[in-house]
C-alpha cells in the first residue's frame, strides 16, 4: 500500500509554471516614437488654430485623436503620452469654446481634470493641468446659461 501510494505520487501533474508578466507596451519601439508623432501634430494644430487656420488645425486634430487613443489605451501610459493627449483635447476644447460650443468644449475640459486628478505621482506640471482644466470648466459653466 505504501509502495502503490508513493508510485501514484510521483505520476503527479508537475506544478504549473507561473505566468509570465505582460509585456509593457510602452517600452514596446512604436510606443515614444507615437508620442512624438503626436506632440509634432498638437504643436502644428495649435500653430494653425492660432493663424485662424481652423480646419487645418481640426483635420489634424482627428488624426491625433486615434494616435491619442492608442497611447491612452494601454494599461499604464507614460507621462508624456497623457500630456500630449491632454494636449490635444485642450486644444480641440478651446477650439469648440472659440466656437461657442461650450457643452462639447467642456467635455474635452473634464476628460483633462480626470485624466490629471486621478494621475500619480503627483507633480507640479499635473497639478498645473489640474488647475487649468477646472479653470476652462469653470469658463464654460459660466457661458452655458447664454
Amino acid at each position: 500500500m505504501i509502495l502503490t501510494s508513493a508510485l501514484l505520487a510521483g505520476c503527479a501533474a508537475p506544478p504549473a509554471p507561473s505566468p509570465k508578466p505582460a509585456p509593457d507596451p510602452t517600452k514596446e519601439i512604436w510606443y515614444p516614437g507615437t508620442v512624438d508623432q503626436l506632440a509634432t501634430i498638437v504643436r502644428k494644430a495649435n500653430e494653425d488654430f492660432h493663424s485662424g487656420k481652423a480646419d487645418e488645425a481640426a483635420t489634424l486634430i482627428q488624426q491625433g485623436e486615434t494616435l491619442s487613443k492608442r497611447l491612452i489605451s494601454v494599461p499604464k501610459p507614460t507621462l508624456a503620452a497623457a500630456e500630449a493627449a491632454s494636449d490635444l483635447d485642450e486644444l480641440y476644447g478651446r477650439m469648440l469654446f472659440s466656437n461657442r460650443n461650450y457643452g462639447w468644449a467642456r467635455l474635452f475640459f473634464q476628460k483633462n481634470l480626470a485624466r490629471w486628478k486621478h494621475w500619480k505621482p503627483e507633480t507640479p506640471e499635473t497639478v498645473r493641468r489640474l488647475e487649468q482644466a477646472r479653470s476652462a470648466i469653470a469658463e464654460c459653466d459660466s457661458r452655458l446659461g447664454q
